[in-house]
């Protein structure tokens, strides 16, 4: 098959999350996706499949099959609109959180995500302990989503990822806060999936741009994570849905023998 490596959420090589993207020519079952998701060994490996009307996606981490992967969907629409049909705009695809949309506008690609509104939850002593931190308040949706009062505390955040890797919600824990050149920033964890600190991570800020809109009355927002490697992401807050738009560079091009 076809094989992939792209810089999701990034103008250039080595920033943004790096994404890997394997074209499908039939479909494979889902013990081999993941054993190939491991060998990539990177935080998400995309596989896309063309049927009648788009694509089928899945996502795997290096241990596990996920519901919505924000920057993989990025990397797939990238290769699909420069290498498997170059000059496609529009994509649409078949998942587990249901049928995404992707618009290709110049060089940013719009995805249109569901919305995962988080909701108040209780702040405990565990979280505390894990993330070496005192909070207000917690919040859940799919992850666990910890307000912080300010950029600096994101920035030199240091978890214990083993600790946060046995907390009872949340498949990931997010810590977030307003931003001092943005609107907002974050910094996304993951130890229960096998990923420690994810890059970028798109599905985060399907609950990031809901929780943002309604603190700072806006509805359309500029992010940024705040890893290692960084990334910027343009949300949308459309309601139930979110728009998350970024850019993608290529950085690999293979073939994987199976």
């Amino acid at each position: 098959m076809k094989y992939y490596v792209v810089d999701a959420f990034s103008e250039e090589i080595f920033g943004g999350n790096p994404a890997g993207v394997c074209i499908l020519e039939e479909a494979i079952d889902k013990e081999l996706m993941q054993q190939i998701a491991a060998e990539n060994n990177l935080s998400e490996t995309a596989f896309v499949f063309e049927v009648a009307d788009g694509y089928e996606l899945k996502w795997f981490t290096p241990t596990a099959e996920v519901d919505l992967c924000g920057h993989a969907t990025l990397a797939a629409a990238h290769i699909i609109a420069t290498e498997i049909h170059p000059g496609k705009k529009k994509m649409r695809f078949n998942t587990l959180s249901g049928i995404l949309e992707v618009e290709k506008q110049d060089e940013l690609y719009e995805m249109n995500l569901p919305g995962k509104k988080p909701k108040i939850a209780m702040w405990t002593k565990d979280m505390e302990t894990a993330l070496g931190i005192k909070a207000d308040k917690a919040y859940l949706a799919r992850d666990l989503v910890i307000p912080l009062k300010n950029e600096k505390m994101v920035k030199e955040l240091r978890p214990d990822f083993r600790k946060l890797g046995v907390l009872d919600h949340g498949m990931g824990v997010i810590v977030t806060a307003k931003g001092d050149e943005v609107d907002f920033v974050s910094r996304c964890f993951y130890p229960k999936i096998g990923i420690n600190e994810d890059p970028v991570t798109g599905s985060a800020h399907a609950a990031l741009t809901l929780y943002w809109s309604e603190i700072l009355n806006k509805k359309v927002m500029i992010a940024k994570q705040l890893s290692k490697r960084g990334g910027t992401v343009y949300c949308e807050d459309q309601g139930d849905r979110v728009v998350i738009s970024g850019k993608a560079k290529t950085y690999l091009k293979g073939t994987i023998f199976v």
